[in-house]
């Protein structure tokens, strides 16, 4: 996988070396700011410039040659004002820089939407689940494993999922107001990689032991190593798109992405943990991952849409072969997630067990499916955990800690008396 000093020594050999004029001028700034002081006896002799005004004066014909230069070589991405029909999801040559007019009033409303929903780990309370987690008949093993293994596939899938979108999402989607909302993404995967962290901690779990899972244990590896195989070129600094190869490249990792990564290898640990919190276990667990899959469904819908548009704008690119192996992509996708959910309940736990969490894998296969257009593969597929919906929406919550209903706004802002 790429890593930060990677990135940095591919970007600064991309860097453009600066005008021959600005380096001269440099070079004299320097030479001068460096030159002694002439003696006190000379100091009469008024043609000669003190070092600082030498300086200056070399700045300043380094900027006039900036100027008289500046007409020969137009900005890459070009300066004029832009219209929305200049506007594209991806290969886009108007200025990124230009937020408005929107295209995609929907990107903006979503990164409006994830403002509005910002919330913080240290908010919620997490000394009923210590008390539990300790206490030796606080929770059966098949809970504590549940639990366990939760924890240690999100600590570093959002992770990942968050150096697909620094290094290779938000680069390659050439649109400002969607970029403004994959910075707001970035963000919220931050405060996800923290709340795993802080339920971690507060458990006082062996943290080499959970955030080395994703090394260790099969079903969490495998999905991993899928993810990581199949979004290979989002964090590859010398991708590029332009071709009808490269553009297909793309809407592939975006599927791998969007579609599987976050769009099925998250459902079964919400689904358990989310479960256990409704049986009052582990709320305070339970409460971080109820905010943390909502964040996770805009992401989603975000994703699905950037998708559908680009389909929609380079609808060269989805073939029919394509389609097939997108098909198959989610096809193995769902395999690998029900032999998580096998793994993890090996038995009956939470009132659910693995065959309910196939059928429901199922029915969310079908969901990713069609919001794809592509043919349902699990005719007849239905939610067992119709709970999961409820908890999902976006404008409201039913607190099922307190039975209540409130708005799901800025964390400060909320109530929890």
């Amino acid at each position: 996988m790429l890593n930060w000093d990677d990135y940095n020594q591919e970007e600064s050999s991309a860097v453009t070396a600066p005008e021959p004029a600005v380096v001269a001028a440099a070079a004299a700034a320097q030479q001068v700011a460096e030159t002694p002081a002439a003696p006190a006896a000379a100091a009469t002799d008024t043609t000669t410039p003190e070092p600082a005004t030498a300086a200056m004066q070399a700045a300043e014909a380094a900027i006039a040659n900036m100027d008289a230069s500046a007409g020969e070589e137009e900005l890459e991405m070009g300066a004029a004002r832009i219209s929305v029909d200049e506007k594209a999801m991806i290969n886009c040559r108007a200025d990124l820089n230009q937020l408005v007019p929107f295209k995609y009033d929907w990107a903006w409303q979503k990164y409006l939407d994830g403002c509005a929903n910002h919330w913080m780990p240290q908010e919620i309370n997490m000394t009923a689940d210590v008390a539990t987690w300790k206490s030796k008949e606080g929770l059966t093993d098949d809970e504590r494993r549940i639990v366990m293994r939760s924890l240690g596939y999100f600590s570093t899938a959002d992770s990942l999922v968050a150096n697909n979108l620094v290094l290779g999402i938000y680069r390659l989607v050439t649109n400002p107001e969607c970029r403004q909302y994959l910075l707001r993404q970035a963000f919220e995967e931050a405060i996800h990689t923290h709340a795993y962290q802080y339920c971690i901690e507060s458990l006082g779990m062996d943290e080499g032991e959970v955030f080395n899972m994703y090394r260790e244990v099969p079903s969490v590896a495998k999905k991993a190593a899928w993810s990581i195989s199949h979004t290979h070129e989002l964090s590859d600094p010398n991708f590029s798109t332009g071709t009808i190869e490269a553009d297909q490249q793309l809407l592939r990792n975006l599927i791998g992405f969007y579609g599987v990564t976050e769009g099925i290898f998250f459902y079964c640990g919400f689904t358990q943990i989310l479960s256990m919190g409704r049986r009052n276990k582990m709320t305070g667990v339970a409460e971080q991952f109820q905010y943390i899959l909502r964040d996770e469904s805009m992401h989603l819908n975000f994703g699905i849409d950037v998708i559908n548009q680009i389909k929609l704008e380079n609808p060269h690119l989805w073939t029919e072969e394509f389609k097939e192996e997108v098909t198959q992509m989610i096809l193995e996708g769902t395999a690998l997630e029900i032999e998580y959910a096998r793994d993890t309940m090996p038995r009956g736990v939470l009132g659910m067990n693995a065959a309910m969490m196939e059928e429901y894998l199922h029915f969310i296969a079908n969901r990713r499916l069609t919001q794809l257009g592509l043919t349902e593969q699990f005719p007849g597929a239905t939610n067992p955990f119709p709970w999961m919906s409820e908890i999902m929406d976006l404008r409201k919550e039913k607190n099922f800690f307190e039975t209540r209903v409130i708005e799901y706004q800025t964390g400060g802002a909320l109530s929890w008396d």
